[in-house]
């Protein structure tokens, strides 16, 4: 209990909380802390996930045509619909070209989230130092009641204390956990868009395989071969 003083979160969250919303508008300040469940949830499909459901799309589309496709269960909401503007009849140009775009949009909205995390990981520790000042302040207003003093450098201590927990504790690391996430999401995008362009040009085997051993890691490459 001896770090827990109420003050001193008040004039850290709060002045942290005020600042962000002065800096941004408060659409995107509430659209960031639901991003920020990226930073604890992993719900991107498996990269061996999709690499089974493009295969499985690749040899229905062989051997069925583009309609056909609507009988694989497709659980990936972006490979999905690309299946769907498939099966609808679009080209393949434009297919690419709106998932490419839909991609963009992700990464902007996520970037967005991680330029506010990272606002609030630098705003954190200089609102500490304020509610160190403050704390100073009244200490000295109260030098001549020494029962006063002690709460009055509680707050000036852990104010400090505050902002650097959040700092770096909360608020940096989710920044750095978003912007791993948005980079492993775009990564499976790029996949997902070369296997739906080699599906809907009826690529070979060897030039799919070359496509998609694009994206991934040596390691990762021999395991995710496309089967003929």
């Amino acid at each position: 209990m001896a770090f827990v003083n109420v003050p001193g979160l008040l004039v850290v969250i709060g002045g942290t909380l005020a600042a962000t919303l002065i800096n941004q508008k408060l659409k995107i300040v509430l659209g960031a802390f639901s991003v920020a469940k990226n930073a604890f949830v992993d719900r991107a499909t498996p990269i061996e996930e999709l690499t089974a459901t493009i295969q499985e799309l690749r040899q229905t589309a062989r051997k069925e045509g583009v309609l056909g496709l609507e009988k694989v269960d497709v659980r990936d909401p972006l490979l999905a619909r690309a299946t769907n503007m498939a099966i609808d009849g679009m080209e393949a140009d434009f297919v690419v070209s709106t998932l490419k775009r839909n991609l963009g949009a992700i990464k902007d909205r996520h970037q967005r989230g991680q330029q506010i995390f990272r606002f609030m990981a630098t705003t954190a520790p200089a609102m500490g130092m304020i509610g160190t000042l403050i704390g100073l302040v009244g200490m000295l207003q109260t030098l001549d009641d020494p029962a006063a003093i002690g709460p009055a450098m509680a707050v000036a201590l852990l104010t400090t204390f505050y902002g650097a927990l959040l700092a770096f504790l909360v608020f940096g690391p989710i920044a750095e956990k978003l912007e791993a996430r948005n980079s492993e999401e775009m990564l499976r995008g790029q996949y997902i868009v070369a296997g739906i362009e080699a599906i809907l040009n009826s690529d070979e085997k060897t030039k799919m395989q070359a496509s998609l051993e694009s994206y991934l890691a040596p390691n990762e490459r021999k395991s995710q071969e496309v089967e003929r």
